[in-house]
């Protein structure tokens, strides 16, 4: 018995919460069987097939539904309609004959999912878990091709450069899958570069280098903008090109919304969010703080454990803010009333990746412009803070407080030990962290962790059943009798896939932007970044696959022309590359490099005793004539103008960059030729067959707009001529010209 095709399943639950009450009960069973007939009723009045069956316990049903071929050339056609009149590439068809073939997986998929859960507005039927009036439907899914999953999966685990193939990911998951792996692909190949340079640099350069550092800020403006065209090309070739002007409107949008009320609830929307942000942005450096410079002064009982306490409060802290704040996030996008799901995830995504910046960038920033500069004035305050009086003394340890040496103290007067810390390396060490360690634990949470999740609730639930207690499936006499072997194990196999999350780019196009920002950003701190970040997405690239098709429902194709607003984050991210490696450069590369100006120290050499002299600490003679005050703000004041002009320039870089892109990829791509024909073909075919025959434009070799001959014919002699009888068939031109010769 062959298994059933399958388009999508309507995972369909009779009750959202366990009633207690008996009368309860009753109105949740009259709900649901109404809800449940007016689904399958609304599914096949729409000439669909729709059967239920049992899930996974007791009221919770799974409804599949087919559509038949009729049904999908007429939504081929419906769509191609849609398509032409908003201005999205089309290619020219000769008959019915020519939609079936053209079809994939994914389009069929992504047709029949766009017919059941759009607006009836929109020409859907309205089912959507979203959708009031559906609210017991859980989700809507589409089940995994295990041949295609088996063989994508091979020829990854086969092969260590395999070539991501656009169209076979589009074909199977959808455009949105497509875009993002061909983003990660091409991001990857372009890592080789600044990966290359960096080992290179790392192995016979120097620390922070003004050539390592312009060079990587002129890679990441060159990669960002030759995305911007790249993606544009694959939405050509995919076809998608303006997608969002036919996108369908969301279940929970209002009708009669004005865009100005929507603008008024994104700006009110800004001083809570502004809230979370310096709430986060205190929590961090308090804890940097507490890390940087209390675990290093405090040496009373229990000091050993003490520098785990950090940890700890980041732990305890920062994920549950930002829970809250991803609540309060939604809360909001969903009361702006978007129109579209794209604009709402685009407005979702912004205002989340936010925060999810501050947290990966912001330890690094403090380090950088904070703990190293001014780290030991930091501590001799906090150490004239502790004990309420002047710390008297040099960095060599003759530390005093109120004249007096103490005998006994739970902390460390003495600053020449943590003052030897305050140096480059940690900066080093945060960045071997961030890029190297965290991309572990990712991949863990990716790929490993889900199997010890299903090995723990498999021990679970088998301990359960052996004690006779906990919830088991509840398997009917009935089902045992219906249906063959392949049927059961077939419905086995829904029932688990049910069980998975969905997939959402988010997490992973959110994790590739992290690592783009430190590759920009900071590897000036450690130029083997980028080759980390290159090993890591060779292993990526396969984990991301094998989560897909492994741990994760198979995604719903959603056409798109665009990464959305990750690609602003890009942009916004080479902006800010330009000034922090401007700044860092000028802070800590070495003077006594021939390509820095002077052949002194840095500015971090002097500074540090300008600031120690502002402290009351002598670092010499004639040290406390010199005003700290005045030094930091001169540092930090050329730090500035540096950064500004750098930003100055980035902005010039930038529109070199465009132009020459747009000029040497966009205009000159074969495949803007090649879809400006079929856009002219197509309404060729469109003038034949609505009007009939008509004259075409004739090109400069005489060729109509579908490469035939076109006779131009002359009007005959007798035809009637406007204007004087003989006008036209009398010319002076040659006779005046035979003049001028004459008379010359």
């Amino acid at each position: 018995m062959p298994l059933p095709e399958v388009d999508l399943v309507v995972a369909f639950r009779a009750s959202r919460k366990a009633s207690v009450r008996k009368q309860e009960a009753l109105n949740d069973a009259r709900k649901a069987e109404e809800q449940y007939s007016r689904l399958i009723k609304t599914l096949s009045d729409a000439g669909l097939k729709a059967v239920g069956r049992r899930g996974e316990s007791l009221g919770h049903l799974l409804v599949f539904v087919s559509c038949p071929t009729a049904k999908v050339k007429a939504l081929i056609k419906r769509e191609r309609h849609s398509d032409f009149l908003s201005g999205l590439p089309t290619t020219p068809l000769k008959g019915e004959e020519d939609l079936q073939p053209l079809l994939s997986p994914a389009d069929r998929i992504r047709l029949v999912h766009g017919f059941v859960t759009s607006m009836p507005s929109d020409g859907g039927l309205g089912i959507s878990p979203d959708s009031p009036e559906y609210d017991l439907v859980e989700s809507i899914m589409a089940l995994h091709d295990r041949e295609f999953n088996e063989r994508w999966i091979h020829a990854w685990t086969t092969s260590r450069f395999v070539s991501v193939k656009q169209e076979r990911l589009r074909e199977n998951f959808g455009d949105a899958v497509a875009m993002y792996f061909s983003f990660l692909h091409s991001y990857s190949q372009a890592l080789l570069f600044p990966a290359v340079l960096g080992v290179l640099f790392y192995l016979f350069g120097s620390p922070y280098s003004p050539i390592y550092s312009i060079l990587i800020l002129l890679w990441s403006v060159v990669y960002v903008e030759w995305w911007r065209i790249r993606e544009r090309i694959l939405s050509l070739r995919f076809g998608t090109r303006g997608s969002a002007r036919v996108e369908r409107r969301r279940a929970q949008y209002i009708e009669g919304f004005p865009w100005w009320r929507r603008e008024l609830r994104q700006i009110a929307s800004l001083p809570v969010l502004a809230l979370f942000g310096a709430v986060l942005v205190s929590i961090l450096t308090g804890i940097f703080a507490f890390e940087a410079f209390v675990t290093q002064l405090y040496t009373g009982p229990g000091h050993q454990f003490i520098s785990f306490s950090p940890t700890v409060l980041f732990v305890a802290l920062v994920p549950r803010l930002l829970a809250v704040y991803h609540s309060v996030a939604a809360r909001f996008t969903a009361w702006e009333n978007h129109a579209h799901q794209s604009s709402h995830a685009a407005s979702l995504t912004l205002k989340t990746f936010a925060l999810s910046a501050l947290v990966a960038y912001m330890g690094l920033a403090l380090s950088a412009f904070v703990y190293v500069p001014f780290g030991e004035g930091i501590m001799r305050a906090v150490q004239v803070l502790l004990f309420r009086g002047a710390v008297v003394g040099d960095i060599t340890g003759d530390s005093k407080i109120n004249g007096t040496v103490p005998t006994q103290s739970m902390w460390n007067l003495d600053t020449s030990v943590a003052g030897q810390k305050l140096n480059a390396g940690r900066l080093e060490d945060q960045m071997f962290a961030y890029t190297v360690t965290n991309q572990v634990v990712n991949t863990f949470v990716e790929v490993g962790l889900p199997y010890v999740l299903r090995g723990v609730e498999a021990i679970r639930a088998k301990r359960s059943n052996g004690n006779g207690k906990g919830k088991k499936r509840v398997v009917f006499e009935d089902e045992k009798e219906k249906g063959g072997a392949k049927e059961r194990e077939f419905l086995e196999d829904v029932r688990r896939q049910v069980n998975l999350p969905e997939y959402d780019t988010f997490q992973d196009y959110s994790e590739m932007v992290t690592q783009f920002g430190y590759v920009a950003l900071w590897s000036t701190i450690w130029p083997l970044a980028p080759a980390m970040a290159l090993i890591n997405n060779f292993f990526e690239l396969r984990s991301d696959a094998f989560k897909i098709t492994v741990h994760n429902r198979r995604p719903i194709p959603i056409r798109t022309d665009t990464i959305g607003p990750w690609l602003d984050a890009l942009s916004f991210l080479t902006w800010l590359a330009a000034l922090t490696n401007s700044a860092l450069v000028y802070l800590f590369c070495p003077r006594a490099q021939n390509y820095c100006n002077s052949p002194s120290a840095s500015p971090l050499d002097k500074v540090h005793q300008h600031i120690m002299s502002a402290a009351g600490v002598g670092t010499g003679p004639g040290a406390a004539e010199v005003d700290g005050g005045a030094a930091t703000r001169e540092l930090l004041g050329r730090a500035l103008l540096i950064a500004l002009a750098a930003s100055h320039g980035y902005i010039a870089l930038r529109a070199i960059v465009r132009h020459v892109m747009e000029k040497a990829l966009w205009y000159a791509s074969g495949e803007v030729r090649e879809r400006e024909q079929d856009e002219r073909a197509v309404k060729a075919r469109f003038l034949t067959d609505v009007v009939g025959s008509v004259a075409l434009d004739v090109g400069v070799n005489g060729r109509s707009v579908e490469g035939e001959d076109v006779v131009v014919e002359k009007p005959a002699a007798t035809d009637p001529v406007e204007g004087l009888d003989g006008f036209w068939d009398h010319d002076e031109g040659m006779q005046e010209i035979s003049r001028i010769t004459k008379d010359a």
